[in-house]
């Protein structure tokens, strides 16, 4: 009798960003011993040579740095059509700075100092829900002019490809996989976010709202990702 030896996961790629060599030195360390492939970059242009010279799962961008600071390289990397997760490191614990950081593109945050042991709870979480977590019902969900593939992780309109962040990606298939019903903001936290993660329901409505941007649907009006009032959001396939 032959036995099937499980898949080898391979290690996580992490790209740790951060104008702060000691602190970029012992996170390469650290990650690396807790399984992830990590790899560094002091700024924006050593950023674009890596993610050029290789792609990565996961960008770990501190918020405080000189020239391009971690709010402008999320917006640069949203605007080019980037979804690679981003966990963004802030000295500041204001959260001015954190919904700021949520509305510019990045999945989480934490604030310095931090317990390495926090951050490798948080990139795991990240990781964890990109599969996504959601994805145990419909794989393939239509609505209107769009196709969500989610083991493919792929939204297309009309044939052309939408770049959305993970999060976003992932609060539309918790969404679309609820087939027409409404998701409360503390359930799409656990379906798409995860129950580890300090979400506020503000976070989720600027989720949200980046979500509508992305797809084109109107904040004023929206057409399918509808706000139903005193309980949360449903997503409009044509079924409900």
């Amino acid at each position: 009798m032959t036995s099937t030896a499980p898949p080898e996961t391979k290690p996580a790629r992490v790209l740790v960003v951060d104008d702060d060599p000691e602190l970029r030195s012992l996170l390469q360390r650290f990650l690396g011993e807790h399984g992830f492939k990590v790899r560094t970059a002091s700024g924006g242009d050593e950023m674009d040579r890596e993610l050029a010279r290789q792609p990565v799962d996961i960008i770990v961008l501190d918020l405080m740095m000189p020239g391009e600071d971690g709010l402008a390289l999320t917006r640069r990397l949203r605007a080019a059509g980037e979804n690679v997760p981003i966990l963004m490191l802030t000295a500041r614990g204001d959260p001015v700075d954190r919904v700021l950081g949520l509305e510019m593109g990045c999945d989480d945050y934490l604030a310095k100092p931090f317990l390495p042991r926090e951050l490798v709870a948080r990139l795991s979480a990240i990781l964890r829900r990109m599969g996504p977590a959601v994805a145990s019902g419909e794989d393939m969900v239509v609505f209107g002019p769009y196709r969500l593939d989610i083991s493919g992780h792929c939204l297309t309109r009309d044939g052309a490809q939408i770049a959305l962040s993970s999060r976003e990606f992932a609060l539309l298939a918790a969404l679309a996989q609820a087939r027409g019903r409404t998701l409360s903001r503390a359930t799409l936290v656990e379906r798409a976010i995860g129950r580890d993660a300090e979400v506020t329901d503000r976070a989720i409505d600027v989720a949200i709202a980046r979500l509508r941007k992305a797809i084109g649907d109107d904040p004023q009006d929206p057409r399918w990702v509808r706000t139903i009032w005193g309980s949360g959001y449903m997503l409009a396939t044509g079924a409900e």
